[in-house]
């Protein structure tokens, strides 16, 4: 099969992911720390993720459906792997095979695995406010999970990227539900929760955002290091005159006579619109400001100021994700995920 290479590339830090990881477990004090792993690593690629982090230390990862528990196999020696969506009806071939636990999420799935699942160890979800997944606190402390081998019992935080009494009040209401259920290990922190102090690791921390370079409390800024870095190759460096407009709408008139370097990247790589009139680029230290709308598979950058671009170099796109973030409206989360199938992910 001929090799074709993308025009479109992420630039992946190991070391930085690992740096991550490292600080969020000093933080998770004496807590285990893991490493949420759906949404294919937050975009980065969960094998790829999941080998560098079992290599530094980490032994659990969680995932959210079957498939990509799946895609993940066969797991690295010592690895423990939890299904967050718990396990529907059609999720049971699945759930028997794989090496891995559901994290049982209401009194139907509870059920469902306390019929088929042969004793084997699950993971609980109770929810203390979220009020997404989870069993209430009254069903989970009125006997329904009596005789499940219980691994880890975990909740969520709904709010712990904020200054929020809600934290507190989730904090009180797991620690009564640890004293009525028995588990192994019991886990409410993630990102922002390992933030809010070691009173809420527990036994295990199981951070995301930040293991890939997103700050979710103040606390993290300085600490947590850039992982993605978008590079995006040059199709064609124009001349555009004053006056003449650039992209759909005519949104942008060019001042003066401008050079315009037109990129491989658009909105169906995750590159949305709303990255019109904040976002910009580099290429060899010039600063290249974003101009016109973005297209589905183009976007504009105004490269007056560069020098010799020309066609075929490779611009890096401005991706600092709290930055960003702030200049669009758009959150950490959603700018790590939304990028697409068509960047090539280099890890170095």
């Amino acid at each position: 099969m001929i090799a074709i290479p993308s025009p479109l590339r992420l630039r992946l830090d190991s070391a930085a992911l690992v740096a991550n990881w490292r600080w969020l477990a000093t933080q998770s004090g004496g807590a285990a720390c893991g490493a949420a792993v759906k949404a294919n690593g937050y975009g980065l690629g969960a094998r790829e993720v999941m080998g560098h982090l079992a290599a530094a230390g980490c032994r659990d990862f969680f995932v959210a459906t079957w498939a990509e528990a799946a895609a993940l196999m066969p797991l690295p020696e010592g690895v423990s792997l939890s299904v967050l969506h718990g396990v529907g009806e059609a999720d049971m071939v699945a759930a028997r095979l794989l090496p891995a636990r559901p994290v049982l999420g209401s009194l139907e799935q509870v059920a469902r695995w306390r019929a088929a699942g042969e004793g084997r160890p699950c993971d609980v979800m109770v929810d203390t406010g979220m009020s997404r997944l989870g069993l209430r606190v009254e069903e989970a402390t009125g006997g329904a999970l009596a005789g499940l081998a219980i691994d880890t019992l975990l909740s969520h935080l709904a709010s712990a990227d904020e200054e929020s009494d809600q934290n507190a009040r989730q904090l009180a209401a797991f620690r009564e539900v640890r004293q009525a259920i028995t588990a192994r290990r019991y886990s409410l922190a993630n990102s922002a929760g390992i933030c809010l102090g070691a009173e809420y690791g527990f036994d295990l921390t199981r951070p995301g955002l930040a293991l890939y370079g997103g700050t979710p409390r103040g606390e993290a800024a300085g600490h947590i290091r850039q992982v993605v870095f978008p590079e995006t190759r040059l199709l064609q460096v124009r001349t555009v005159h004053v006056g003449e407009t650039v992209g759909y709408g005519a949104t942008w008139t060019a001042p003066r006579d401008s050079r315009i370097a037109v990129a491989n990247l658009g909105y169906a790589d995750g590159f949305l619109r709303c990255h019109a009139g904040a976002a910009s680029a580099t290429w060899q230290g010039h600063a290249l400001p974003l101009v016109g709308r973005v297209s589905m598979d183009l976007t504009a950058f105004d490269a007056s100021e560069a020098g010799a671009i020309a066609e075929g170099d490779w611009l890096s796109i401005d991706y600092d994700l709290l930055v960003v973030s702030a200049a669009t409206g758009l959150s950490q989360y959603e700018l790590l995920t939304g990028l697409g199938n068509r960047f090539e992910r280099r890890w170095g």
